[in-house]
């Protein structure tokens, strides 16, 4: 396990590349446009003009949430520095993850499944799928918003 000041280091390098310009702008497509109803609609975005996006974000995550779960950063530390949008990233994907995993499983690694490492990180918090399920219906409200807007344009 990291010291504090070891995972406050790795947090704070890992916020830097948050803050890299296409990094910001592949946050904000995930959030503001990306409202997937189903895993067909995931490969859809990786085969689009938002693939780069899509893999931006979810592998950042996915290689944050591998250093919280093996040691290099505290749980805790990684959760107070990122309440949201780890949970936020993770529940679009949630209600999908099955379909999607058996999608992406590989023939040659069977242990490996997409989006594991932040399935653990998110799952450690209290009441973990109370939560996801609130988000998922916060999310499906600002999907409806957001397909409205776009119709009225």
């Amino acid at each position: 396990m990291s010291s504090s000041y070891e995972s406050a280091d790795l947090i704070i390098k890992l916020y830097e590349l948050r803050r890299e310009d296409v990094m910001r702008k592949a946050r904000a497509w995930y959030m503001k446009e990306f409202h997937p109803r189903s895993a067909q609609d995931v490969v859809s975005v990786l085969r689009g003009e938002h693939s780069a996006y899509f893999r931006m974000v979810t592998s950042y995550w996915e290689m944050a949430a591998s250093f919280v779960n093996n040691g290099a950063i505290d749980w805790k530390m990684f959760m107070d520095a990122n309440p949201g949008e780890p949970v936020n990233v993770f529940v679009k994907l949630y209600p999908l993850l099955e379909e999607l995993r058996s999608m992406f499983a590989s023939k040659y690694d069977d242990d490996t499944q997409a989006f594991q490492h932040l399935e653990q990180v998110v799952m450690k918090l209290p009441h973990a799928k109370e939560q996801l399920e609130e988000r998922i219906e916060q999310f499906a409200a600002a999907r409806e918003r957001w397909e409205a807007e776009r119709k009225e344009r």
